[in-house]
């Protein structure tokens, strides 16, 4: 990663793709997104999208594909063990029992805490528990009351073995094979997921009573709140490099030429992700129906906070908070204190 100093400006790249830019505009070295993207180009993004790089109601970067997040489930486990497909917390728990029931060898859900993927499992709970990381005002609210259930409900679906054996370690690559498998029978996993399956257990070779029937719903919920899909992208972003007016206007052409509708479309098409703009959203999902239901997630998911400066020390907090408590440590108390560092480190 290009480290983010003052001091580097000089070394700086024109152009970075990556998934993080708060500590880049904290040391004074973006460009606002409208001064290297065309009034055309810049139009074309979702607006839930751009928010994600606003801050102080300046935009720092713009999006160049994302994934959603929804519920898989394999549909002849959970016929075969007599259970529909939960929508909330307390049916969850209830077609997890079930499918013990019906077969132990089966891991009836799925859960990432690693440091791959911990800070989606944290917020697959709190923001279907009607919580989030941050109050309306944008201030840190890791330990509110809902957060802390929330991670107690995930810790307790393990501790009843519900899930794989040992989520601080497997990754949702290593979940993903075990659903494909078929010794999974639910997880929360990205639209690619069909892509994996058909490439990598169903295949010609492979005995159709080996391949698995599955689809896809919204994540269950707690307490009557809506679900909610979590929503992940990268970022284009241009540094201040002292750029003449020609070499502004050149980066502007290379971003008319890279988000042109067809070609981006294919583009993202091609890589299996998301669009991040309007018109390759209705592309896409006029070329590929199977695609069109994840359109509608991805123009109304929900994103880390990631344009707040702590953001990198939340993400690694929520997952060592996961861990602790996977080992035993009390949810409430982790969650004080990873609280407090945060609040500290905000002030200054």
């Amino acid at each position: 990663m290009y480290s983010a100093h003052k001091n580097c400006k000089n070394d700086a790249p024109d152009i970075l793709n990556i998934d993080v830019f708060a500590d880049y505009v904290a040391d004074d070295l973006l460009l606002p997104a409208q001064d290297y993207v065309s009034d055309e180009t810049y139009a074309k993004f979702y607006d839930a999208f751009l928010e994600q790089s606003n801050i102080d109601g300046t935009i720092w970067a713009i999006p160049d594909l994302a994934s959603a997040r929804a519920m898989y489930y394999n549909k002849g486990i959970l016929e075969a063990a007599g259970a529909e497909v939960p929508t909330t917390w307390d049916e969850l728990k209830d077609v997890c029992a079930k499918i013990k029931a019906y077969d132990s060898s089966i891991y009836p859900w799925g859960i990432d805490m690693t440091t791959d993927e911990g800070q989606a499992a944290f917020a697959y709970y709190i923001w279907n528990n009607g919580s989030d990381f941050t109050d309306a005002s944008g201030n840190w609210t890791l330990n509110a009351d809902a957060n802390v259930e929330a991670i107690e409900y995930a810790i307790s679906l393990v501790k009843d073995g519900y899930t794989n054996s040992d989520p601080a370690t497997e990754t949702r690559y290593a979940l993903q094979d075990l659903f494909g498998a078929g010794k999974l029978a639910m997880v929360i996993g990205p639209n690619s997921i069909p892509t994996y399956i058909a490439d990598n257990y169903a295949k010609a070779n492979t005995p159709e009573e080996e391949q698995i029937d599955f689809a896809f719903a919204a994540i269950p919920t707690n307490g009557g709140n809506a679900s909610v899909s979590a929503g992940v992208m990268d970022r284009f972003m241009c540094f201040d490099n002292g750029h003449s007016d020609e070499k502004l206007e050149a980066i502007k052409e290379f971003f008319d030429f890279f988000y042109e509708d067809t070609r981006y479309s294919d583009w993202v098409l091609m890589e299996g992700f998301l669009p991040a703009t309007s018109a390759g959203g209705e592309i896409v999902a006029a070329s590929d129906p199977d695609m069109a239901p994840w359109v509608d997630i991805v123009g109304s998911c929900k994103f880390y906070p990631t344009a707040k400066a702590e953001w990198a020390n939340v993400k690694q907090g929520v997952i060592n908070v996961e861990q602790q408590a996977l080992m035993g440590g009390n949810v409430q108390e982790l969650l004080d204190e990873l609280q407090a560092e945060i609040e500290a480190e905000a002030a200054g």
